[in-house]
């Protein structure tokens, strides 16, 4: 009897949004090094669990990918394959991002870091370059998955959306208050779980 991986690629990417959105919730949004050296000091549990929830979420939406992919087998694949690609170095930037939590908050407990050594660390070339590689990864690839699915037709329009909704308000979360910012991160939330659960319904599953 062979196995339908379908429904758990999709419940995969559902649980890794809703991962994704709750790491983004606890993470403080302040530009500020003094604010975020605080915040390891103070709430170092929050800070780790953070980074382990999102850790957690990229391995998730990665193997939510190909729940993605049935969704645009007729038409529109080849801007599905290319978004699926570039979703998931996205992805994988998150895991490093985590990653990278866990290693400055080592470095906040062993004192080997202060303030001024996190402007400095944030300024150095090669992790500019790997955070705005992952930024744009994820936000680049909701675009094209979006431009995917109303290629494809095969979600309900508000599905692709949201997630364009998304990608055109986060240039403009840093001027909302700190409540509405984090609360964007639901549009991306209802934009992969329409695509989850498009991807289990009857008629996308008959279509297959």
């Amino acid at each position: 009897m062979r196995m339908d991986w379908v429904p758990v690629s999709a419940a995969l990417l559902l649980t890794g949004a809703l991962a994704l959105g709750l790491g983004g919730f606890l993470l403080p949004q302040s530009d500020d090094a003094a604010d975020s050296l605080r915040t390891v000091q103070q709430d170092g549990g929050l800070w780790m669990a953070a980074a382990a929830i999102l850790f957690i979420a990229s391995i998730c939406l990665t193997l939510g990918l190909p729940a993605i992919l049935t969704l645009v087998q007729r038409r529109g694949w080849t801007l599905g394959l290319i978004a699926a690609v570039v979703l998931e170095i996205g992805f994988v930037g998150t895991a490093g991002f985590s990653m990278l939590m866990v290693f400055f908050r080592a470095l906040v407990r062993t004192d080997t870091i202060k303030s001024q050594g996190i402007d400095q660390l944030a300024s150095e070339t090669g992790l500019a370059v790997f955070l705005y590689v992952w930024i744009v990864g994820l936000y680049l690839g909701e675009l094209l998955l979006a431009a995917a699915l109303l290629r494809a037709r095969t979600t309900p329009v508000w599905v692709p959306v949201a997630l364009i909704a998304h990608v055109v308000i986060a240039p403009f979360s840093m001027l909302l208050p700190e409540y509405l910012s984090k609360a964007t991160v639901v549009l991306l939330v209802a934009g992969f779980a329409g695509v989850a659960i498009s991807a289990t319904s009857p008629q996308v599953r008959r279509a297959r």
